[in-house]
Protein backbone atom coordinates (compact mmCIF):
# COMPACT_ATOMS: atom_id res chain seq x y z
CA UNK A 1 0.00 0.00 0.00
CA UNK A 2 2.62 2.34 0.62
CA UNK A 3 4.81 1.76 -2.11
CA UNK A 4 1.71 2.00 -4.21
CA UNK A 5 1.13 5.68 -2.89
CA UNK A 6 4.98 6.68 -3.55
CA UNK A 7 4.31 5.82 -6.95
CA UNK A 8 1.12 7.46 -7.04
CA UNK A 9 2.93 10.22 -5.93
CA UNK A 10 5.24 10.33 -8.42
CA UNK A 11 3.52 10.18 -11.33
CA UNK A 12 0.77 12.64 -10.04
CA UNK A 13 4.00 15.04 -9.26
CA UNK A 14 5.43 14.66 -12.73
CA UNK A 15 1.66 15.38 -14.30
CA UNK A 16 1.65 18.04 -12.29
CA UNK A 17 4.91 20.07 -13.71
CA UNK A 18 4.22 18.65 -17.49
CA UNK A 19 0.65 20.78 -16.83
CA UNK A 20 2.49 22.91 -15.55
CA UNK A 21 5.13 23.50 -18.15
CA UNK A 22 1.63 23.67 -21.00
CA UNK A 23 -0.08 26.92 -18.60
CA UNK A 24 3.46 28.18 -18.69
CA UNK A 25 3.72 27.78 -22.39
CA UNK A 26 0.33 28.89 -23.26
CA UNK A 27 1.19 32.22 -20.75
CA UNK A 28 4.10 32.85 -23.12
CA UNK A 29 1.90 32.55 -26.29
CA UNK A 30 -0.74 34.90 -25.67
CA UNK A 31 1.65 37.09 -24.35
CA UNK A 32 3.49 37.05 -27.49
CA UNK A 33 0.25 37.25 -29.64
CA UNK A 34 -0.47 40.07 -27.49
CA UNK A 35 2.91 42.14 -28.26
CA UNK A 36 1.97 41.21 -31.93
CA UNK A 37 -1.29 42.31 -31.80
CA UNK A 38 -0.03 45.61 -29.91
CA UNK A 39 2.83 45.88 -32.25
CA UNK A 40 0.70 45.61 -35.63
CA UNK A 41 -1.71 48.03 -34.57
CA UNK A 42 1.61 50.86 -34.13
CA UNK A 43 2.40 49.43 -37.40
CA UNK A 44 -0.93 50.76 -38.55
CA UNK A 45 -0.67 53.59 -37.30
CA UNK A 46 2.84 54.49 -38.32
CA UNK A 47 1.60 53.71 -41.96
CA UNK A 48 -1.36 55.79 -41.61
CA UNK A 49 0.69 59.09 -40.60
CA UNK A 50 3.36 58.57 -43.63
CA UNK A 51 0.43 58.35 -45.78
CA UNK A 52 -1.38 61.06 -44.77
CA UNK A 53 2.14 63.41 -44.58
CA UNK A 54 2.56 62.20 -48.80
CA UNK A 55 -0.73 60.55 -49.82
CA UNK A 56 0.52 61.14 -53.49
CA UNK A 57 3.72 59.30 -53.47
CA UNK A 58 1.88 56.32 -52.27
CA UNK A 59 -1.25 56.25 -54.70
CA UNK A 60 -0.96 59.08 -57.08
CA UNK A 61 -4.10 60.47 -56.08
CA UNK A 62 -4.94 63.18 -53.56
CA UNK A 63 -6.72 62.28 -50.93
CA UNK A 64 -10.02 64.07 -49.76
CA UNK A 65 -10.16 66.06 -46.81
CA UNK A 66 -11.63 64.18 -43.73
CA UNK A 67 -10.48 65.53 -40.51
CA UNK A 68 -8.89 63.13 -38.24
CA UNK A 69 -11.27 60.31 -39.75
CA UNK A 70 -9.12 56.87 -40.98
CA UNK A 71 -9.97 53.67 -42.26
CA UNK A 72 -8.59 49.98 -42.33
CA UNK A 73 -9.19 49.25 -45.98
CA UNK A 74 -11.05 46.42 -45.09
CA UNK A 75 -14.52 47.33 -45.73
CA UNK A 76 -15.72 44.29 -47.27
CA UNK A 77 -15.12 42.19 -44.22
CA UNK A 78 -18.38 43.68 -42.91
CA UNK A 79 -19.41 45.54 -45.82
CA UNK A 80 -20.10 42.76 -48.43
CA UNK A 81 -23.77 43.72 -48.85
CA UNK A 82 -23.27 47.31 -50.27
CA UNK A 83 -22.14 45.62 -53.50
CA UNK A 84 -25.35 44.98 -54.10
CA UNK A 85 -26.77 47.97 -54.13
CA UNK A 86 -27.89 49.59 -57.72
CA UNK A 87 -26.02 51.81 -59.55
CA UNK A 88 -27.75 55.21 -61.02
CA UNK A 89 -26.63 58.87 -62.39
CA UNK A 90 -28.82 61.75 -62.01
CA UNK A 91 -28.40 64.49 -64.49
CA UNK A 92 -30.15 68.05 -62.99
CA UNK A 93 -32.42 69.68 -65.40
CA UNK A 94 -30.52 72.32 -67.30
CA UNK A 95 -27.71 71.27 -65.80
CA UNK A 96 -24.59 69.53 -67.95
CA UNK A 97 -21.99 68.50 -65.16
CA UNK A 98 -22.44 65.18 -64.08
CA UNK A 99 -20.86 64.94 -60.20
CA UNK A 100 -20.12 61.76 -58.96
CA UNK A 101 -21.82 60.21 -56.05
CA UNK A 102 -19.87 57.22 -55.06
CA UNK A 103 -20.58 54.09 -57.24
CA UNK A 104 -23.80 56.24 -57.79
CA UNK A 105 -23.95 60.03 -59.28
CA UNK A 106 -25.54 62.44 -57.03
CA UNK A 107 -27.78 65.49 -57.69
CA UNK A 108 -26.15 67.68 -55.36
CA UNK A 109 -25.08 70.23 -57.67
CA UNK A 110 -27.67 73.13 -58.81
CA UNK A 111 -29.08 75.80 -56.36
CA UNK A 112 -31.20 74.45 -53.41
CA UNK A 113 -34.90 76.03 -53.45
CA UNK A 114 -37.87 76.01 -51.01
CA UNK A 115 -39.18 72.81 -51.24
CA UNK A 116 -43.14 71.43 -50.27
CA UNK A 117 -41.77 69.99 -47.30
CA UNK A 118 -39.77 73.05 -45.86
CA UNK A 119 -41.30 74.87 -43.72
CA UNK A 120 -38.70 76.40 -41.43
CA UNK A 121 -41.07 79.13 -39.66
CA UNK A 122 -43.01 77.03 -38.26
CA UNK A 123 -41.20 74.39 -37.01
CA UNK A 124 -37.40 75.17 -35.81
CA UNK A 125 -36.77 78.54 -36.78
CA UNK A 126 -36.81 81.05 -33.37
CA UNK A 127 -39.36 79.37 -31.67
CA UNK A 128 -37.45 75.81 -31.20
CA UNK A 129 -34.61 78.21 -29.74
CA UNK A 130 -36.83 80.33 -27.47
CA UNK A 131 -38.68 76.94 -26.31
CA UNK A 132 -34.93 74.75 -25.22
CA UNK A 133 -33.91 77.89 -23.45
CA UNK A 134 -36.08 77.37 -20.64
CA UNK A 135 -33.52 73.74 -20.24
CA UNK A 136 -30.40 73.36 -19.04
CA UNK A 137 -27.93 74.38 -22.37
CA UNK A 138 -24.83 72.77 -20.80
CA UNK A 139 -23.45 70.31 -17.64
CA UNK A 140 -20.22 69.95 -16.22
CA UNK A 141 -17.30 69.98 -18.43
CA UNK A 142 -15.49 66.50 -19.26
CA UNK A 143 -12.42 65.61 -17.04
CA UNK A 144 -9.11 64.74 -18.43
CA UNK A 145 -8.58 61.49 -16.78
CA UNK A 146 -5.89 59.39 -18.65
CA UNK A 147 -6.74 55.40 -19.19
CA UNK A 148 -4.80 52.26 -19.97
CA UNK A 149 -6.68 51.01 -22.95
CA UNK A 150 -4.92 48.36 -24.43
CA UNK A 151 -4.83 46.60 -20.93
CA UNK A 152 -8.62 46.37 -20.78
CA UNK A 153 -9.28 45.91 -24.42
CA UNK A 154 -6.72 42.99 -24.88
CA UNK A 155 -9.08 40.78 -23.10
CA UNK A 156 -12.06 41.85 -24.74
CA UNK A 157 -11.76 40.35 -28.02
CA UNK A 158 -14.49 38.95 -29.47
CA UNK A 159 -16.72 38.89 -26.83
CA UNK A 160 -20.19 40.73 -26.19
CA UNK A 161 -18.90 44.10 -24.86
CA UNK A 162 -22.60 44.05 -23.00
CA UNK A 163 -20.83 40.80 -20.70
CA UNK A 164 -17.83 43.11 -19.90
CA UNK A 165 -17.51 45.02 -17.06
CA UNK A 166 -16.30 48.21 -18.14
CA UNK A 167 -14.90 51.69 -16.14
CA UNK A 168 -16.71 54.89 -16.63
CA UNK A 169 -13.93 56.02 -18.32
CA UNK A 170 -15.59 54.62 -21.55
CA UNK A 171 -18.99 55.79 -21.38
CA UNK A 172 -20.57 59.05 -21.85
CA UNK A 173 -23.32 59.96 -18.83
CA UNK A 174 -26.31 58.70 -20.80
CA UNK A 175 -27.91 55.60 -21.21
CA UNK A 176 -28.97 53.45 -24.45
CA UNK A 177 -32.34 54.46 -23.46
CA UNK A 178 -32.04 58.13 -23.67
CA UNK A 179 -29.92 57.93 -26.31
CA UNK A 180 -33.18 55.72 -28.24
CA UNK A 181 -34.75 58.78 -27.65
CA UNK A 182 -32.44 61.41 -29.17
CA UNK A 183 -33.77 59.32 -32.55
CA UNK A 184 -36.48 62.25 -32.01
CA UNK A 185 -34.37 65.15 -31.68
CA UNK A 186 -36.12 66.05 -35.25
CA UNK A 187 -39.43 65.53 -34.83
CA UNK A 188 -40.54 68.09 -36.47
CA UNK A 189 -39.85 66.12 -39.82
CA UNK A 190 -42.71 63.72 -38.54
CA UNK A 191 -44.65 66.57 -38.22
CA UNK A 192 -44.15 67.96 -41.20
CA UNK A 193 -45.22 64.81 -42.98
CA UNK A 194 -48.20 64.15 -41.15
CA UNK A 195 -49.61 67.09 -42.93
CA UNK A 196 -48.19 65.50 -46.68
CA UNK A 197 -50.98 64.70 -48.90
CA UNK A 198 -48.87 62.49 -51.38
CA UNK A 199 -47.41 59.45 -49.42
CA UNK A 200 -44.56 59.75 -51.85
CA UNK A 201 -43.52 63.16 -50.39
CA UNK A 202 -43.92 61.99 -47.12
CA UNK A 203 -41.57 58.83 -48.15
CA UNK A 204 -39.26 61.39 -48.81
CA UNK A 205 -39.78 63.01 -45.14
CA UNK A 206 -39.60 59.97 -43.44
CA UNK A 207 -36.35 58.50 -44.71
CA UNK A 208 -34.81 62.35 -44.04
CA UNK A 209 -36.13 61.67 -40.24
CA UNK A 210 -34.35 58.18 -40.56
CA UNK A 211 -30.95 59.11 -41.32
CA UNK A 212 -31.28 62.40 -39.07
CA UNK A 213 -30.72 59.84 -35.54
CA UNK A 214 -27.15 59.71 -37.10
CA UNK A 215 -26.61 62.99 -37.16
CA UNK A 216 -25.50 63.36 -33.37
CA UNK A 217 -23.19 60.09 -33.41
CA UNK A 218 -20.47 62.11 -35.76
CA UNK A 219 -18.55 62.96 -32.64
CA UNK A 220 -20.00 60.26 -30.18
CA UNK A 221 -17.40 57.50 -29.75
CA UNK A 222 -17.70 56.87 -26.23
CA UNK A 223 -20.47 54.43 -25.03
CA UNK A 224 -23.64 54.85 -23.42
CA UNK A 225 -24.52 53.26 -20.30
CA UNK A 226 -26.27 49.66 -20.49
CA UNK A 227 -29.42 50.11 -18.69
CA UNK A 228 -30.49 47.95 -15.75
CA UNK A 229 -33.33 45.28 -16.02
CA UNK A 230 -36.36 47.23 -15.72
CA UNK A 231 -34.87 50.88 -15.97
CA UNK A 232 -36.85 53.41 -17.94
CA UNK A 233 -36.91 56.82 -19.09
CA UNK A 234 -39.46 59.16 -20.20
CA UNK A 235 -39.46 62.64 -22.26
CA UNK A 236 -42.24 64.41 -21.63
CA UNK A 237 -42.52 67.46 -24.74
CA UNK A 238 -45.93 68.34 -25.19
CA UNK A 239 -45.85 71.76 -24.89
CA UNK A 240 -42.81 72.51 -26.80
CA UNK A 241 -43.09 69.34 -29.33
CA UNK A 242 -46.42 67.92 -28.78
CA UNK A 243 -44.86 64.75 -28.11
CA UNK A 244 -44.57 62.29 -24.81
CA UNK A 245 -42.01 59.38 -24.94
CA UNK A 246 -41.31 56.50 -22.49
CA UNK A 247 -38.73 53.46 -22.87
CA UNK A 248 -38.08 50.59 -20.72
CA UNK A 249 -35.21 48.37 -20.72
CA UNK A 250 -37.21 44.83 -21.32
CA UNK A 251 -33.94 42.22 -21.34
CA UNK A 252 -30.41 42.37 -20.18
CA UNK A 253 -28.99 39.38 -21.77
CA UNK A 254 -29.31 40.26 -24.92
CA UNK A 255 -29.27 43.64 -24.36
CA UNK A 256 -32.88 44.83 -25.50
CA UNK A 257 -35.41 48.44 -25.20
CA UNK A 258 -38.86 49.06 -25.86
CA UNK A 259 -39.94 52.46 -26.66
CA UNK A 260 -42.88 54.33 -27.52
CA UNK A 261 -43.74 57.90 -28.78
CA UNK A 262 -47.46 59.45 -29.07
CA UNK A 263 -47.41 63.12 -30.67
CA UNK A 264 -50.69 65.17 -30.81
CA UNK A 265 -49.52 66.42 -34.24
CA UNK A 266 -50.75 63.36 -36.23
CA UNK A 267 -48.39 59.92 -35.66
CA UNK A 268 -47.12 57.47 -33.31
CA UNK A 269 -43.43 55.86 -33.38
CA UNK A 270 -42.33 53.04 -31.31
CA UNK A 271 -39.32 50.37 -31.95
CA UNK A 272 -37.91 47.04 -30.04
CA UNK A 273 -34.12 47.40 -30.24
CA UNK A 274 -31.68 44.79 -29.23
CA UNK A 275 -27.59 45.81 -29.33
CA UNK A 276 -25.71 43.69 -30.37
CA UNK A 277 -21.31 44.68 -30.46
CA UNK A 278 -18.54 42.70 -30.92
CA UNK A 279 -14.88 44.30 -30.90
CA UNK A 280 -12.92 42.87 -33.13
CA UNK A 281 -9.35 44.25 -32.16
CA UNK A 282 -8.85 47.60 -34.71
CA UNK A 283 -12.54 48.44 -34.09
CA UNK A 284 -16.03 48.00 -32.70
CA UNK A 285 -19.51 46.81 -34.69
CA UNK A 286 -22.46 47.91 -33.00
CA UNK A 287 -25.19 45.96 -35.11
CA UNK A 288 -29.01 47.11 -33.61
CA UNK A 289 -31.58 44.54 -34.64
CA UNK A 290 -35.14 45.36 -34.92
CA UNK A 291 -37.61 47.30 -36.42
CA UNK A 292 -39.01 50.93 -35.77
CA UNK A 293 -42.54 51.74 -36.96
CA UNK A 294 -44.46 54.79 -37.56
CA UNK A 295 -48.08 55.42 -37.85
CA UNK A 296 -49.89 58.25 -39.36
CA UNK A 297 -53.18 58.74 -37.99
CA UNK A 298 -54.69 61.07 -40.67
CA UNK A 299 -53.81 58.62 -43.66
CA UNK A 300 -53.22 55.25 -41.47
CA UNK A 301 -49.44 54.97 -43.36
CA UNK A 302 -47.54 52.66 -42.01
CA UNK A 303 -43.63 52.85 -42.10
CA UNK A 304 -41.23 49.87 -41.36
CA UNK A 305 -37.74 50.28 -40.93
CA UNK A 306 -34.40 49.38 -39.18
CA UNK A 307 -30.87 51.30 -38.34
CA UNK A 308 -27.26 50.57 -39.65
CA UNK A 309 -24.44 48.95 -38.35
CA UNK A 310 -22.11 51.44 -36.43
CA UNK A 311 -18.39 50.93 -36.42
CA UNK A 312 -15.93 52.93 -33.75
CA UNK A 313 -12.26 52.73 -35.70
CA UNK A 314 -9.04 53.05 -33.82
CA UNK A 315 -9.77 51.12 -30.80
CA UNK A 316 -6.07 50.42 -29.79
CA UNK A 317 -4.09 53.08 -31.87
CA UNK A 318 -5.07 56.95 -32.74
CA UNK A 319 -8.17 58.68 -32.28
CA UNK A 320 -11.50 57.09 -32.33
CA UNK A 321 -13.59 57.99 -35.15
CA UNK A 322 -17.45 56.64 -36.51
CA UNK A 323 -19.17 56.10 -39.31
CA UNK A 324 -22.38 54.43 -40.11
CA UNK A 325 -22.84 51.92 -42.94
CA UNK A 326 -25.25 49.61 -44.52
CA UNK A 327 -28.67 50.01 -46.41
CA UNK A 328 -32.11 51.14 -44.67
CA UNK A 329 -35.42 49.80 -46.53
CA UNK A 330 -38.15 52.11 -45.62
CA UNK A 331 -40.93 50.83 -46.16
CA UNK A 332 -45.08 52.14 -46.26
CA UNK A 333 -46.39 48.94 -45.86
CA UNK A 334 -49.93 50.99 -46.05
CA UNK A 335 -49.15 51.70 -49.97
CA UNK A 336 -45.65 49.76 -50.40
CA UNK A 337 -43.75 52.66 -51.36
CA UNK A 338 -40.00 51.79 -50.41
CA UNK A 339 -37.05 53.88 -50.23
CA UNK A 340 -33.84 52.02 -49.97
CA UNK A 341 -31.12 54.17 -48.50
CA UNK A 342 -27.11 53.22 -49.17
CA UNK A 343 -24.90 54.42 -46.43
CA UNK A 344 -21.27 54.46 -48.02
CA UNK A 345 -18.88 53.12 -45.79
CA UNK A 346 -15.55 56.11 -45.78
CA UNK A 347 -12.76 55.26 -47.80
CA UNK A 348 -9.31 57.18 -48.18
CA UNK A 349 -9.39 56.08 -51.73
CA UNK A 350 -13.00 57.36 -52.39
CA UNK A 351 -13.29 60.91 -54.26
CA UNK A 352 -16.73 60.91 -52.71
CA UNK A 353 -17.98 63.79 -50.15
CA UNK A 354 -17.32 61.49 -46.74
CA UNK A 355 -20.25 60.25 -44.64
CA UNK A 356 -22.28 60.00 -47.90
CA UNK A 357 -26.09 58.66 -48.41
CA UNK A 358 -28.00 58.14 -51.05
CA UNK A 359 -31.37 56.62 -52.02
CA UNK A 360 -34.50 56.28 -54.36
CA UNK A 361 -38.45 56.76 -53.36
CA UNK A 362 -40.38 54.18 -55.33
CA UNK A 363 -43.80 53.71 -56.07
CA UNK A 364 -45.79 50.37 -55.73
CA UNK A 365 -45.26 49.13 -59.48
CA UNK A 366 -41.33 49.98 -58.73
CA UNK A 367 -41.22 53.30 -60.50
CA UNK A 368 -38.75 55.53 -59.30
CA UNK A 369 -40.07 58.77 -58.56
CA UNK A 370 -37.59 60.60 -55.83
CA UNK A 371 -33.74 60.96 -55.37
CA UNK A 372 -32.37 61.32 -51.88
CA UNK A 373 -28.94 62.60 -51.57
CA UNK A 374 -26.99 63.95 -48.70
CA UNK A 375 -25.15 63.30 -45.65
CA UNK A 376 -25.57 61.23 -42.03
CA UNK A 377 -23.68 64.23 -40.69
CA UNK A 378 -25.26 66.99 -42.07
CA UNK A 379 -28.51 67.43 -44.41
CA UNK A 380 -30.64 65.23 -47.18
CA UNK A 381 -32.43 66.77 -50.32
CA UNK A 382 -34.81 65.22 -52.63
CA UNK A 383 -34.64 66.01 -56.26
CA UNK A 384 -38.07 64.64 -58.21
CA UNK A 385 -37.67 62.34 -61.27
CA UNK A 386 -38.95 63.68 -64.53
CA UNK A 387 -37.49 61.88 -66.59
CA UNK A 388 -35.00 58.07 -66.65
CA UNK A 389 -33.23 55.94 -69.09
CA UNK A 390 -30.25 53.52 -69.29
CA UNK A 391 -26.85 54.51 -70.02
CA UNK A 392 -22.78 53.92 -69.27
CA UNK A 393 -20.76 51.50 -71.49
CA UNK A 394 -21.46 48.32 -72.77
CA UNK A 395 -21.38 45.52 -69.59
CA UNK A 396 -21.90 48.49 -67.24
CA UNK A 397 -25.22 49.53 -67.43
CA UNK A 398 -26.32 52.00 -65.35
CA UNK A 399 -30.19 53.91 -65.22
CA UNK A 400 -29.77 57.63 -65.46
CA UNK A 401 -32.60 60.13 -63.63
CA UNK A 402 -33.36 63.76 -65.33
CA UNK A 403 -34.70 65.53 -62.29
CA UNK A 404 -35.29 68.70 -61.16
CA UNK A 405 -33.41 70.91 -58.99
CA UNK A 406 -32.86 69.04 -55.41
CA UNK A 407 -34.71 70.62 -52.22
CA UNK A 408 -34.07 70.76 -48.98
CA UNK A 409 -35.69 68.16 -46.71
CA UNK A 410 -33.57 68.52 -43.10
CA UNK A 411 -30.48 70.16 -41.95
CA UNK A 412 -28.50 69.49 -38.57
CA UNK A 413 -28.39 72.13 -36.17
CA UNK A 414 -25.46 73.69 -34.99
CA UNK A 415 -23.75 71.55 -31.84
CA UNK A 416 -24.29 73.93 -28.12
CA UNK A 417 -21.58 76.28 -27.28
CA UNK A 418 -18.54 74.59 -25.40
CA UNK A 419 -19.80 70.83 -27.27
CA UNK A 420 -16.57 69.44 -27.42
CA UNK A 421 -16.05 69.68 -23.49
CA UNK A 422 -19.77 68.45 -22.56
CA UNK A 423 -19.48 64.71 -24.58
CA UNK A 424 -20.80 66.66 -27.79
CA UNK A 425 -23.83 66.51 -26.55
CA UNK A 426 -26.59 68.14 -28.99
CA UNK A 427 -29.00 70.40 -27.29
CA UNK A 428 -31.83 67.83 -26.75
CA UNK A 429 -29.10 65.52 -25.33
CA UNK A 430 -28.43 67.79 -22.95
CA UNK A 431 -31.63 68.14 -21.51
CA UNK A 432 -32.18 64.44 -21.27
CA UNK A 433 -30.39 63.82 -18.02
CA UNK A 434 -31.29 67.01 -16.53
CA UNK A 435 -33.47 66.15 -13.09
CA UNK A 436 -36.91 66.39 -13.05
CA UNK A 437 -39.71 65.89 -10.45
CA UNK A 438 -42.38 63.09 -10.11
CA UNK A 439 -40.69 60.74 -12.63
CA UNK A 440 -40.59 56.88 -11.72
CA UNK A 441 -38.47 55.85 -9.04
CA UNK A 442 -36.96 53.79 -12.46
CA UNK A 443 -35.96 56.42 -14.36
CA UNK A 444 -32.29 56.60 -15.89
CA UNK A 445 -32.13 60.15 -14.27
CA UNK A 446 -31.62 59.07 -10.97
CA UNK A 447 -28.98 56.10 -11.61
CA UNK A 448 -26.39 57.52 -9.00
CA UNK A 449 -23.22 56.01 -11.45
CA UNK A 450 -24.58 58.28 -14.78
CA UNK A 451 -25.33 61.28 -12.37
CA UNK A 452 -21.74 60.94 -10.22
CA UNK A 453 -20.21 60.37 -13.48
CA UNK A 454 -21.86 63.46 -15.52
CA UNK A 455 -20.56 65.42 -12.20
CA UNK A 456 -17.12 64.75 -12.94
CA UNK A 457 -16.54 62.54 -9.87
CA UNK A 458 -15.44 59.31 -11.72
CA UNK A 459 -14.29 57.23 -9.00
CA UNK A 460 -17.33 56.87 -7.01
CA UNK A 461 -19.40 56.37 -10.30
CA UNK A 462 -16.87 53.36 -10.73
CA UNK A 463 -17.97 52.17 -7.57
CA UNK A 464 -21.91 52.89 -8.09
CA UNK A 465 -21.46 51.18 -11.37
CA UNK A 466 -20.02 48.38 -10.35
CA UNK A 467 -22.02 47.84 -7.36
CA UNK A 468 -25.55 47.97 -9.37
CA UNK A 469 -24.07 45.80 -11.30
CA UNK A 470 -23.36 43.09 -8.81
CA UNK A 471 -26.68 43.89 -7.58
CA UNK A 472 -28.23 43.12 -10.84
CA UNK A 473 -26.29 39.83 -11.06
CA UNK A 474 -27.55 39.03 -7.64
CA UNK A 475 -31.06 39.74 -9.24
CA UNK A 476 -30.91 37.47 -11.95
CA UNK A 477 -29.60 34.41 -9.90
CA UNK A 478 -32.62 34.65 -7.46
CA UNK A 479 -34.86 34.56 -10.58
CA UNK A 480 -33.25 31.79 -12.24
CA UNK A 481 -33.55 29.73 -8.89
CA UNK A 482 -36.59 30.49 -8.75
CA UNK A 483 -37.37 29.33 -12.44
CA UNK A 484 -35.56 26.15 -11.35
CA UNK A 485 -37.37 25.76 -8.61
CA UNK A 486 -41.02 26.30 -10.45
CA UNK A 487 -39.37 23.58 -13.35
CA UNK A 488 -39.20 21.35 -10.55
CA UNK A 489 -42.73 21.55 -8.97
CA UNK A 490 -43.79 21.40 -12.70
CA UNK A 491 -45.49 24.44 -12.58
CA UNK A 492 -45.38 27.35 -15.60
CA UNK A 493 -42.96 29.62 -15.64
CA UNK A 494 -43.43 32.74 -16.93
CA UNK A 495 -40.22 34.69 -16.93
CA UNK A 496 -39.47 38.69 -16.54
CA UNK A 497 -41.99 40.87 -17.35
CA UNK A 498 -41.71 44.30 -18.25
CA UNK A 499 -44.08 46.83 -15.97
CA UNK A 500 -45.20 48.85 -19.28
CA UNK A 501 -44.34 46.95 -22.57
CA UNK A 502 -45.88 43.57 -23.53
CA UNK A 503 -44.43 41.20 -26.16
CA UNK A 504 -46.63 40.66 -29.03
CA UNK A 505 -46.46 39.13 -32.57
CA UNK A 506 -46.34 40.90 -35.82
CA UNK A 507 -47.60 40.78 -39.00
CA UNK A 508 -44.48 38.96 -40.43
CA UNK A 509 -44.58 36.25 -37.48
CA UNK A 510 -41.42 37.72 -35.24
CA UNK A 511 -42.52 38.57 -31.57
CA UNK A 512 -41.45 42.88 -30.49
CA UNK A 513 -42.34 44.70 -27.59
CA UNK A 514 -45.63 47.07 -27.62
CA UNK A 515 -46.43 49.87 -25.06
CA UNK A 516 -48.90 48.13 -23.02
CA UNK A 517 -50.12 51.73 -21.65
CA UNK A 518 -50.52 53.28 -17.91
CA UNK A 519 -47.13 54.87 -17.23
CA UNK A 520 -48.39 58.62 -17.79
CA UNK A 521 -51.69 57.43 -15.78
CA UNK A 522 -49.18 56.45 -12.97
CA UNK A 523 -47.40 59.76 -13.36
CA UNK A 524 -50.71 61.79 -12.97
CA UNK A 525 -51.56 59.91 -9.46
CA UNK A 526 -47.89 59.40 -8.49
CA UNK A 527 -48.80 56.23 -8.47
CA UNK A 528 -45.15 53.86 -8.39
CA UNK A 529 -45.83 51.19 -6.24
CA UNK A 530 -45.35 48.64 -8.84
CA UNK A 531 -42.00 49.78 -9.72
CA UNK A 532 -38.77 47.65 -8.70
CA UNK A 533 -35.74 49.48 -6.42
CA UNK A 534 -33.10 49.08 -9.21
CA UNK A 535 -30.72 51.70 -7.97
Amino acid sequence: MINACRDFLDVAESQSRRWQKTLQYEREQRHHLEETIEQLAKQHNSLERAWKENPTSYTGVERPQEGDASDENDDAEFFDAMEDSRAFITVTTGSIQHKRSGSNQSMMSGRMSNDWTHNENDTSGTNHIQLRRTRRSRIPDKPNYSLNLWSIMKNCIGKDLSKIPMPVNFNEPLSMLQRLTEDLEYSELLDRAARCDSSLEQMCLVAAFSVSSYSTTVHRTAKPFNPLLGETHELDRLEEYGYRSISEQVSHHPPAAAHHVTSQRGWTLWQHITIDSKFRGKYISVMPLGNIHLHFHSSGNHYVWSKVTSTVHNIIVGKLWIDQSGDIDVVNNTTKDTCRLKFSPYSYFSRDVPRKVTGVVEDREGTANYILSGTWDDKMESAKIVDSSQGGSEGKQKTVYQTLQPKLLWKKYPLPDNAENMHYFSSLALTLNEQEDGIAPTDSRLRPDQRLMEAGVWDEANIQKQRLEECQRLERKKREAQANQALEEGQDIEGYQPLWFEKRAEHSGESTYIYRGGYWEAKDRQDWNICPNIF
